[in-house]
């Protein structure tokens, strides 16, 4: 449609408002109530408009735009009307601009001096300056209600996005405050700390407790650069003070891709790790039994005399290499190419292993490749969403920002199946809570449901899939009945959740590692892909499946061949033509036999197969099962080199530790869950002699007359783009905007925002017969619980960067196991009494948590901390095919202490 907004003709969309078309074309409307995230209320009035036709002024954020509308945002009387509001606001506004952290960035300031409010209108406003008033006694945020203007954005992004419902108004007329339902201290209300509502402030009334006095908005150099904690690849911008060179607060801009300007805690408040006093700053070298400082010339000469002298005795084959999900996809790439090349070995893994292994072989059995088929936008579109296996409001929260907006605001139908009470259940039509380690029967009990009623997709299975005959046996003898006496969810609920999902005119799976942690996590995911395939849902858009990776790169680290079967781009080490083509690449002779996985490298050290373990980024002394046996093993190894930021519980085994540099401090690219390859800035320096992790690694490749140099990342990117054809057209030019989704084969290509349309990457989708088995370890007399382990919202991995931040540890600073309350009566257990938990494995002494967020019979730990480790307990049973071990299922017992 077409308007005129001061004499110039612009083109609005369907459904805008004013404002937003204005906006669109470039046209400024000041306003002080809306953020294009919200409803938009027009309670500021700043917006107001002439529309001709239309009886005295309209706000602009909530009129309509329609074909042939005349718009003045400028005249006389309007000028007048918005000085007057100003002034009014600036009656009660007890701030002096001067010396407020917000200058030059506040809203209201701005448009003071635009609109040349008078001396005496902006005298009232100052006052006297008293320094910060802290109000909510957390680490996190604060409010200062004599900064605040009432607009309520706050409330309205706490209630509308977010959905936490932490924020209300109390009191009437000039003593209206912002707070919590019944003025409770915000730790205890429902508020999860994401700073949304700081993100939404025009003035500053809420803000960063930790910025304040660290330097003005408008002396603050912001880099642009993607989050470090988890998939979801949120952009953020680090707001630096240069001459203390200290990261002061993270804001993230409305409108960027993917998370559209929405954090989560640790990504609004949890980079105090980047300036931590604990980082490590200089080389260690063990002399005497004790790590103690060295230069990087003796660091690198001892590495590289080490590994050339083991190669030379033992083979390429008894050196092994960790990469890490935290690290850049420049930095994985030189690291698998330097173990591949370098070594010669192709014992090379990382934590994804431990994560998402099995999604990768099952979906590339499937489909014909591993990754999440659709994009995070379409999930807000889609009509039906089955969520199983995945916690993903404290997981991945801004993508459960999305989940949440499409059942409550645009009536999607969402399904959960996960063992515990998850956040989610409080918006989803059907939450099954099924017995950990059950999900084929699950799966394919709702499968005998969708074919016993026809509900399946006829047409997509005979034209677009394969071996569908093959599975009709295994999904017919799992029926809802006997699928209940397995799973405990009744059969009726099966049922109901087979015909939600299958009557769905676009259905999304969404999983993560509740899923995929399993000894059957391979055929756990098989069945979400012949479900989905059942009935034609792949390749269309807000549908597919789709796996939440639960690292900032573990997409990125297995595409760029940091696994040890394949090289970048998932291409076959066993493939002669593939071989043939990487060893000319390379200039290097390559092993043609698939390495060692995490686990299995740690299995090697026990049987001296492997005698040196080289860990960049990797802590396997708190993130692996078994955790006795993992550090017996890093114990027993005869060289174990560690690269990373802090002294992990890993480094204080190793006889040589490597300062690297933060994610901060580098330059780079990650890839996110739904395949966007996007920019990872410089944005401070590194403290002491630390070293960027590629530079390390090539550093040690020279030392062993290995060559190996690049002049910047950019270029080791152009190397990538060139032998990995996902990656073919990936360039930093092309992505320094805005990142681009895998597939991208050539410099033309946009890039790929859903997988699989018109055809599958493996030709045809290929169905696969799965019939249930139970978990390696079930309950027993002796152990007669089941444990769960997994994350929470407030930590991240292992904790080694997100318990560095005091707001954190102030909201999340131990561990726990959650019981449910029946349980906990009978083993005479209360909420918050010390407990011990026992496997076959090994005990921990942590906190009891007593509620039914799960069910009689069960137990979880989030396996974050350090103090009573989950992964003690957790069972290194292996997938024969993904080779992940089942962290999620292990039988237990419980004592009070």
């Amino acid at each position: 449609m077409k308007l005129t907004i001061d004499g110039k003709q612009i083109t609005a969309q369907s459904g805008q408002t004013v404002l937003q078309a204005a906006q669109d074309n470039g046209i400024d409307i000041p306003n002080l109530c809306y953020d294009p995230r919200l409803k938009p209320s027009g309670s500021c009035r700043l917006c107001l408009v002439e529309i001709e036709g239309q009886r005295g002024l309209q706000p602009s954020c909530v009129f309509e735009a329609r074909d042939g509308l005349a718009v003045k945002t400028n005249t006389d009387e309007i000028r007048d009307i918005r000085k007057t509001i100003l002034e009014l606001l600036f009656c009660e506004h007890k701030a002096r601009c001067t010396v407020c952290d917000e200058n030059g960035k506040c809203s209201l300031q701005n448009y003071a001096y635009e609109y040349q409010l008078s001396e005496e209108s902006l005298g009232r406003a100052l006052g006297t300056e008293t320094g910060p008033n802290y109000t909510t006694a957390n680490l996190a945020l604060e409010y200062d209600p004599d900064k605040c203007i009432r607009c309520g954005r706050c409330v309205r992004i706490c209630e509308e996005v977010q959905m936490a419902h932490a924020l209300t108004f109390k009191n009437r007329a000039a003593e209206t405050e912002v707070t919590t339902a019944f003025d409770l201290p915000l730790n205890e209300s429902t508020c999860v700390l994401c700073g949304q509502c700081i993100s939404t402030c025009p003035t500053g009334a809420l803000y960063d407790r930790s910025a304040i006095g660290e330097g003005q908005a408008k002396d603050l150099v912001k880099t642009r650069t993607t989050c470090v904690y988890c998939g979801v690849g949120c952009q953020i911008d680090l707001n630096v003070n240069p001459k203390k060179n200290r990261i002061v607060r993270v804001t993230s801009e409305v409108g960027c891709i993917p998370n559209d300007g929405n954090l989560c805690i640790k990504g609004r408040f949890g980079m105090d790790f980047v300036g931590h006093p604990e980082r490590l700053t200089t080389p260690l070298i063990r002399r005497d039994g004790k790590l103690k400082e060295a230069t990087w010339d003796e660091a690198i000469g001892l590495i590289a005399d080490k590994l050339t002298k083991i190669k030379a005795e033992s083979g390429p084959d008894s050196i092994a290499g960790l990469s890490s999900a935290k690290c850049t996809n420049e930095d994985n790439y030189v690291f698998q190419k330097f173990i591949r090349g370098g070594i010669g070995t192709n014992n090379v893994d990382h934590c994804a292993r431990l994560c998402h292994s099995s999604t990768v072989a099952g979906l590339a059995r499937a489909f014909g490749s591993g990754a999440m088929t659709n994009s995070i936008d379409e999930f807000k579109d889609a009509r039906c969403i089955f969520v199983i296996g995945s916690n993903t409001p404290e997981a991945h929260p801004v993508i459960a920002i999305g989940i949440r907006e499409a059942a409550v605001k645009n009536s999607a139908e969402l399904i959960i199946a996960d063992p515990r009470e998850i956040e989610l259940v409080r918006y989803a039509k059907l939450h099954m809570q099924q017995r950990p380690g059950s999900d084929v029967a699950l799966i394919n009990a709702m499968m005998n449901v969708i074919l016993a009623e026809g509900l399946h997709d006829r047409d997509f299975i005979e034209e677009r899939t394969e071996g569908f005959e093959e599975i009709v046996d295994a999904i017919k003898e799992m029926t809802p009945e006997k699928a209940e006496k397995i799973t405990t969810v009744p059969a009726d609920a099966i049922r109901q959740a087979a015909r939600t999902y299958a009557r769905a005119d676009s259905a999304s799976i969404v999983f993560s590692m509740g899923i995929t942690q399993h000894t059957t996590g391979t055929d756990n995911v098989l069945s979400l892909a012949n479900l989905a395939m059942l009935t034609g849902n792949v390749g269309k858009e807000s549908a597919g499946v789709n796996p939440l990776r639960g690292q900032n790169n573990v997409q990125g680290a297995c595409d760029l061949g940091a696994l040890p079967n394949v090289y970048p781009g998932y291409q076959s080490v066993e493939d002669a033509e593939i071989h043939a083509k990487f060893e000319k690449a390379w200039d290097a002779k390559l092993s043609d036999k698939a390495g060692l996985t995490v686990v299995e490298m740690f299995h090697a050290i026990e049987d001296g197969d492997v005698r040196a373990l080289y860990l960049m980024g990797e802590n396997p002394a708190l993130s692996d099962p078994n955790l006795n046996r993992t550090r017996k093993a890093l114990e027993k190894v005869e060289f174990l080199v560690c690269q990373d930021v802090f002294l992990s519980e890993s480094a204080q085994y190793a006889d040589v530790v490597l300062p690297a540099f933060s994610f901060a401090e580098k330059e780079g690219t990650f890839t996110n869950t739904e395949r966007r390859i996007q920019r990872v800035r410089k944005a401070v320096d590194p403290p002491g002699q630390t070293r960027d992790d590629w530079i390390i690694v090539c550093d040690i490749a020279t030392a062993m007359g290995i060559p190996m140099q690049y002049e910047n990342t950019s270029q080791i990117m152009d190397e990538i783009a060139s032998v990995s054809p996902i990656y073919g057209g990936i360039a930093y030019d092309r992505i320094e905007e805005v990142g681009l989704q895998w597939p991208c084969p050539d410099r033309d290509h946009p890039g790929t925002k859903y997988l699989h349309k018109g055809e599958f990457k493996r030709g045809k989708g290929k169905f696969h017969p799965v019939r249930f088995r139970e978990p390696a370890e079930l309950p027993s007399k002796e152990f007669p619980l089941i444990l769960s382990t997994g994350r929470q919202l407030y930590q991240y991995h292992t904790g080694t960067l997100s318990r560095k931040s005091p707001a954190i540890h102030q909201k999340s600073p131990t561990g726990y196991v959650e019981i449910h309350f029946k349980d906990a009566k009978e083993y005479g257990i209360e909420d918050g009494d010390s407990v011990e938990v026992t496997t076959t494995r090994g005990k921990v002494t942590t906190k009891a948590s007593v509620g039914t967020q799960v069910a009689k019979g069960w137990l979880f730990m989030p396996f974050h901390f350090a103090e009573g480790p989950a992964n003690m307990l957790t069972n290194d049973a292996l997938d024969p095919i993904a080779k992940i071990p089942e962290l999620k299922v292990c039988a237990a017992k419980i004592r009070q202490l």
